[in-house]
């Protein structure tokens, strides 16, 4: 008997996995992201900006081309990335009425594909702004999201704030995202070689492997940067190592477990050495299991930076490894007979 993937949690996919086809343009980015549908998933995360040419107020004709494409593939949307532009220009910020105009177009457009709610980066947004969006929030009918990842953790004081604010606002239209990126054990082997063939030393090779989670590795990256001796043709690539690798646990999200109503199940390739890929996905699902958690699980593959993989397969396959991490872990999972 094999565990059973608890009812209440969706497994979805991103369209930011295929992002490498969707700029390619080789195909229309509506027919990669509704081709998922027939490839992959049925629940589909969106990136609209990778989506829709009218984006960040896209069109009703656009959107509906989406929806209407989905639906005929009994497909549907979970969550819609927003976008907020603080800036008119490299010194110009909006006004909070601008910033508030920005989105709410967004959120008619993620409403009307069908769309249970928007994703923003965990305090861009404020209080103020948040407070304004709750009428809509509820007259839509959906969740605003602030996701938290990579380095990012619930301690992090450029995070408490943010999370503080969402708790005081104790509304289920305004919940946590968080992104496992967050909880690395050890780094991705084929990031690894990448470094290891941009001409990075020996010495931070093997410290990056073994020893990723020890603080003085952190400071050991950042002492290379600001030496200003990081190949340049690298330099983007190893900018992952200060804000996309996290070094959490999953231990320390349960004090923010009842704010967080959905997960992006980050990777970044299926190379398992040592659990890489696995364990946090056990550890999250024994961790959602006991808290009694609802809500959807997406995978999102960044590792197409540096990796030609296919993205269906990749992502067919991570989705395979995820659902069986997950249920194998959570004790709500029930026997399959």
């Amino acid at each position: 008997m094999a565990p059973e993937f608890p009812d209440n949690w969706t497994l979805c996919a991103s369209s930011f996995n295929w992002a490498p086809e969707i700029t390619a343009a080789r195909r229309t980015a509506q027919d990669i992201v509704t081709g998922i549908a027939d490839s992959a998933v049925k629940t589909i995360e969106l990136e609209p900006g990778l989506l829709w040419r009218t984006f960040p107020a896209p069109q009703d004709a656009e959107v509906d081309a989406l929806r209407d494409s989905l639906a005929a593939r009994g497909a549907r949307v979970s969550i819609v990335g927003a976008s907020l532009d603080d800036f008119t220009s490299p010194t110009e910020r909006r006004s909070l009425q601008e910033r508030l105009d920005f989105l709410v177009p967004q959120l008619h457009a993620a409403r009307r594909v069908g769309a249970s709610g928007v994703r923003l980066p965990v305090g861009q947004a404020g209080t103020e702004l948040l407070t304004l969006l709750q009428p809509l929030l509820h007259e839509l009918d959906l969740v605003l999201y602030e996701e938290i990842q990579g380095q990012q953790s619930p301690r992090n004081p450029s995070v408490a704030p943010a999370l503080d604010a969402i708790a005081g606002l104790a509304d289920d239209h305004v919940r946590v995202l968080v992104d496992i990126s967050m909880l690395m054990p050890a780094l991705p082997v084929t990031y690894l070689e990448e470094l290891r063939r941009g001409g990075v030393s020996a010495e931070l090779l093997v410290r990056l492997e073994n020893d990723w989670r020890d603080p003085a590795t952190l400071d050991a990256v950042t002492g290379l940067l600001r030496s200003g001796k990081v190949p340049p043709h690298i330099h983007t690539l190893f900018m992952n190592l200060l804000i996309r690798f996290g070094r959490s646990d999953a231990a320390d999200l349960q004090g923010i477990l009842s704010l967080v109503g959905a997960f992006h199940l980050k990777f970044w390739d299926l190379d398992d050495d040592g659990g890489r890929v696995s364990q946090p996905l056990r550890d999250l699902g024994s961790l959602l299991g006991r808290k009694g958690f609802t809500g959807t699980l997406t995978s999102e593959w960044g590792g197409h930076e540096w990796l030609q993989d296919d993205p269906t397969e990749t992502t067919r396959r991570h989705l395979a490894l995820a659902e069986t991490c997950l249920a194998g872990s959570a004790p709500t999972g029930r026997a399959a007979v």
